[in-house]
């Protein structure tokens, strides 16, 4: 078997759309929150599986990282970033109406996503 060549059977052979300013925009800061994300997930394998100890300063700036793409994200979009964390409250509030509980995360039907 030759999995490159079969895999590549699905490849994206060509791009047949122009995308505006704010998709760029958006785009980039999506990738940028993806990038971001994983230095955090680094920093945690690092500091604390590697038992290399919790760097606070270091987990201030990539934390800052991201919500400096979250905040762009948000302007590309039109939308405040308090919209969006009142947003966040309020599906956290229907999902674990009395607190975080274990048994609600195995059961979310009908839970607002």
């Amino acid at each position: 078997m030759n999995y490159q060549e079969l895999a590549s059977r699905t490849l994206v052979k060509s791009i047949d759309f122009t995308l505006t300013d704010d998709e760029l925009l958006l785009l980039w800061n999506a990738i940028g929150v993806a990038g971001e994300a994983g230095e955090v997930a680094e920093l945690a394998k690092k500091q604390i599986w590697h038992r290399h100890g919790i760097d606070k300063d270091a987990w201030k700036k990539e934390l800052g990282d991201i919500l400096w793409y979250i905040a762009a994200c948000c302007t590309v979009l039109g939308l405040t970033m308090d919209e969006v964390m009142e947003h966040n409250i309020n599906k956290l509030k229907a999902r674990y109406p009395d607190g975080f509980d274990f048994d609600r995360t195995k059961f979310r039907e009908g839970i607002a996503e």
